[in-house]
């Protein structure tokens, strides 16, 4: 749902330099990354499901161009396109909330990468900011949302991490190492 969300952010306000250039940059990069995905996903279904999420979000970037550019008069167009990609970017912050569940149930972090959930914190952070700085609601909603979003996860993670009975198999692998080669023990 990014790319749709990117498209809008290049579309819909002509004065918006910098939200245009980050989307834009934006929209560069998960085409990149999808492609990346596409070529060395060894599996079928992972395959279509990326076709699957490329044709929805080129259906809904060709509606809101459409209806953004066309049915609207620009004194409208921000408003509808506005609703639109909030919805999107509400979308995926709350994606990683599916996981909350299995992170709850096993008492383990180990499907939670650490450092996913601290970019999605860092960047609803900076977007939130921006969207103080001349108050924009479009951005100031979703991105806050996003922040929210991300504190939980990352006090979330903290609390399973410390207190939970598993820990990631990074973690558990760094400390076999550590176990296996302190001096003094039996060989």
């Amino acid at each position: 749902m990014g790319l749709a969300r990117n498209v809008v952010g290049v579309i819909v306000k002509k004065d918006n330099f910098l939200v245009l250039t980050i989307n834009a940059i934006g929209l560069v990069i998960e085409f990149f990354y999808l492609t990346v995905y596409v070529i060395y996903a060894n599996d079928r279904k992972k395959r279509l499901r990326v076709a699957f999420v490329l044709i929805v979000e080129a259906i809904m970037t060709v509606v809101i161009v459409l209806v953004g550019i066309l049915g609207f008069s620009p004194k409208h167009r921000t408003p509808f396109v506005g609703v639109v990609a909030d919805i999107f970017n509400i979308v995926m912050y709350a994606s990683p909330l599916a996981i909350w569940k299995k992170v709850i149930t096993t008492r383990s972090v180990e499907y939670m990468p650490f450092w996913l959930s601290v970019a999605g914190f860092c960047n609803g952070v900076c977007w939130t900011i921006y969207g103080l700085l001349p108050v924009d609601i479009f951005i100031l909603i979703s991105n806050g949302l996003g922040a929210f979003f991300g504190f939980i996860q990352l006090g979330l993670y903290g609390y399973y991490y410390f207190y939970g009975e598993g820990k990631s198999k990074e973690s558990q692998r760094t400390s076999e190492v550590q176990l296996s080669n302190q001096p003094g023990g039996a060989a």
